[in-house]
Order: C-alpha cells, then sequence, then structure tokens
C-alpha cells in the first residue's frame, strides 16, 4: 500500500509541532540555570550538585544520540515522536512533583535520552514533507524554534520560579508536549523510516561528513570556551555593571534568532556560504573580545556577532550532514547532535581550566583560534571540492570533444 501523501497544511502543522517540541526540550536542558539556587535551596544540596542536572544532561545527549538513532531506525516516526513527547511531560511531572533530587536527577536523564532521539529524527521527518527544493526552510523554522528556548522559554521559566516554585516551571514546560503530540499522532502520516527522499544523503560523502563534525566540534567548543563566561567578561573586562548583564544577554539571544531566521531562508541557495560566513563572523566575534573587548561599544558589536553566529552554524552543520550523510540522515543527525554537546562540555571544561590562569580574556583568545581552525578545515575542503567539479567538468568537456585524457 501506498504511503499516504501529506497535505500541505499537515506538513506546515507538524512542524509547528516540532518547533514546540524543540522549544520545550531546550528550555528543559537548559532551565535549572535561571533557578539553581531555588532548587539547590529546597532539596539541601551543593549548588555544584544541582549544576550537575545540566552537565550531565548534555554529556547524556552526547554519549546516547548515535547508540539510541541505530536501535529504533526501523520504527515509525509517529509513534518514536509520541513516545518522546510522552516521556518529556511524564519525567517533568516526576521531577517537579516528587521532592527528591534523585527524582529530579533520574528524570532529567529520562528527558536527556528522549532529546537525543527526538533531535535525531525531527530533522528528516519535517524535511520529508516537503520538497527536495525547501530543504533548508524547513531546517531554518525548526531553528528558530530550539533558539527560542534560550530568549523565551530559560528567563521565563526563571521568572515564574522566581515568583512562584521552581517545579512550576518544568511541569508548564513539560505540558507543551501535550499539544505538539497530538499534532503529530493526528497530523503525521504514517511511514517507515526509509521512505521518502529524506532518509539518506542527497550526495553521501564520508569525507565531507567528517569534516562537518569537526567544524561542530571546533566552533561549539571554541564558542563555549568564551560564552561560559561571559558574564564575568562583560562586567571585569568591559565595565558593565552587573545589572546590565541580563540586558545583554538578550541582545545576544534576538541576534540569534533573527540570524537562523535570516540563514534559513539562504540555505537551499547558498549551502557552502551560510556555513562559511557564520563561521567567519564568530572568529571574528571571539578574536574581537579578546583584542578590543574592554571597549563596551566594541563589546556590545562583537557580542551581537557572536548571538548571530551561534545558532546558524549549528543550523547550517545539521542541513549540511543531511546533505552529505554517508548513511541514514537521523544516524548523521544524532552524530552531528553528539559532536555540538561534547563542544558544550569540553568548551566549559577549557574555560574553567583557562580563567584561573589568563582570566576571561584568555577564554575568548582560545576560543577564537580553535573556531578559526574550523573556518581554515571549512575552507580546505571547500577548495578541495571546487577542484574536484572544475576536474570533473573539464574531464566532461575532453571527452565530449573526443580527446583523450590521461591521469586519474
Amino acid at each position: 500500500m501506498a504511503t499516504e501523501k501529506p497535505t500541505n497544511w499537515r506538513g506546515m502543522a507538524v512542524v509547528g509541532a516540532l518547533m514546540l517540541g524543540a522549544f520545550a526540550f531546550n528550555t528543559t536542558e537548559n532551565l535549572p540555570i535561571g533557578i539553581l539556587k531555588l532548587i539547590s535551596d529546597d532539596l539541601g544540596r551543593s549548588l555544584s550538585a544541582i549544576g550537575l542536572l545540566v552537565s550531565g544532561y548534555g554529556l547524556t545527549v552526547a554519549v546516547i544520540s548515535v547508540p539510541i538513532a541505530k536501535v529504533t531506525r526501523s520504527v515509525p516516526r509517529r509513534l518514536v515522536l509520541c513516545a518522546l513527547l510522552a516521556a518529556l511531560f511524564l519525567a517533568s511531572l516526576v521531577a517537579a512533583t516528587v521532592p527528591s533530587y534523585w527524582a529530579l536527577l533520574a528524570g532529567r536523564v529520562v528527558t536527556a535520552v528522549a532529546q537525543a532521539l527526538f533531535w535525531a529524527v525531527m530533522g528528516p521527518v519535517a524535511v520529508g514533507l516537503f520538497p527536495p527544493r525547501v530543504r533548508g526552510r524547513v531546517i531554518g523554522a525548526l531553528s528558530v524554534g530550539g533558539s527560542l528556548a534560550l530568549v523565551v522559554g530559560v528567563p521565563g521559566g526563571t521568572w515564574l520560579g522566581q515568583h512562584t516554585s521552581w517545579q512550576l516551571p518544568f511541569l508548564v514546560v513539560g505540558a507543551l508536549a501535550i499539544p505538539s503530540l497530538i499534532v503529530i499522532a493526528t497530523a503525521l502520516p504514517t511511514s517507515h523510516p526509509e521512505e521518502g527522499h529524506a532518509a539518506r544523503g542527497v550526495a553521501p560523502d564520508t569525507r565531507r561528513f567528517a569534516v562537518v563534525l569537526a567544524v561542530t566540534a571546533l566552533t561549539v567548543t571554541g564558542a563555549f570556551a568564551g560564552y561560559t563566561y561571559i558574564s564575568n567578561f562583560l562586567v571585569d573586562e568591559a565595565g558593565f555593571a552587573e545589572s546590565t548583564v541580563s540586558t545583554l544577554l538578550l541582545v545576544l539571544g534576538v541576534t540569534g534568532i533573527v540570524g537562523v531566521a535570516v540563514y534559513g531562508q539562504l540555505l537551499d541557495r547558498f549551502p557552502r556560504a551560510t556555513l562559511t560566513l557564520p563561521v567567519t563572523t564568530q572568529t571574528v566575534a571571539l578574536l574581537g573580545l579578546y583584542t578590543a573587548g574592554t571597549s563596551q561599544t566594541v563589546a556590545v558589536i562583537m557580542l551581537m556577532f557572536l548571538g548571530a553566529s551561534l545558532g546558524p552554524v549549528f543550523m547550517a552543520t545539521q542541513s549540511r550532514v543531511m546533505h552529505v550523510a554517508p548513511g541514514r540522515t537521523e544516524t548523521a543527525v544524532a552524530a552531528n547532535s553528539a559532536a555540538y554537546n561534547s563542544g558544550v562540555a569540553a568548551g566549559a571544561l577549557t574555560g574553567s581550566l583557562l580563567l584561573p590562569l589568563f582570566g576571561a580574556r584568555g577564554t575568548f583568545l582560545v576560543g577564537g583560534l580553535l573556531t578559526a581552525a574550523a573556518l581554515l578545515l571549512l575552507l580546505e575542503e571547500q577548495f578541495l571540492s571546487l577542484g574536484r567539479e572544475a576536474r570533473w567538468t573539464g574531464l566532461g568537456g575532453a571527452r565530449k570533444g573526443g580527446g583523450m585524457i590521461a591521469g586519474p
């Protein structure tokens, strides 16, 4: 029996539901950051123990992403997504209603596992509902949903927790999984994972795939080596008052959403540029903060450059790995997600080691150099690719002309 073909409104409804799910998962992941002390005081645990709720979450996603994508590769995607959203809701419910650190930690682990698989299957499912020519725009829309978590979700959850209790934000964010689950259960067509144009890479290439993963790991490690201590830098180096830091971080978040929205519209037309350009601006931002960030004007400009780079880089690499995936696209996306979360952990660790030795400025120097290395790797890959394309074009022209060409 032929697979049911989605109508346009159903495809848009599913994308909207996936955006909401991405927002809920990303908000849940980072929610403890804003209410760390509230949880610590209520459960009688140290701040470092509560901090494990964030670092342990990212580590779980990094470790489990590829294995769980492979284990579930034959399960229908509607069933997988509904199960993951149900897990998000139930884990949030348990974490918020059982007054125990271990219950909260268990809920976080379950949610992290669910998020790892959600990110792996979300892109291929959404892209498969639309023609290949709009793949980049679909990825861009999903990325906007995830990016809103840091600008709206975490600040909103922090405010709610401060005015009520730390449990309520978990309940509210977990409840967002319900409408997303309902829409996916009713609007997503029944299909098997191997069906459709989004199941495998358009131009499989193991070497290019490895380069994209390396770019993801280097850029994220570089970004978070400095970004983890951005508040320290803004106050101690740039001379901003502590009361203005939240506003400056909001500026960073808003420019991130704008960047994702703009680059998302260009991914299909300029796939190389939409990865190279944000990696370049991230390099400029990190090195600019190191060299001239003591000027408040320069610091704000570089902060905007950084915000406009972080989200687009990950969005572009997600789109790229789906294009060059040597196997199934969900496994490729899972590997990129693992590289991202590993980069977050490695960046935070790198920054923590550098901070007492070189101060906050030093973390941005190292972060900028790591991102510059990613840029060089990316430019080298693109140069080699253009060279191969030129060779094949010349080879085709020579053959059409009847000439003989020596060599490969």
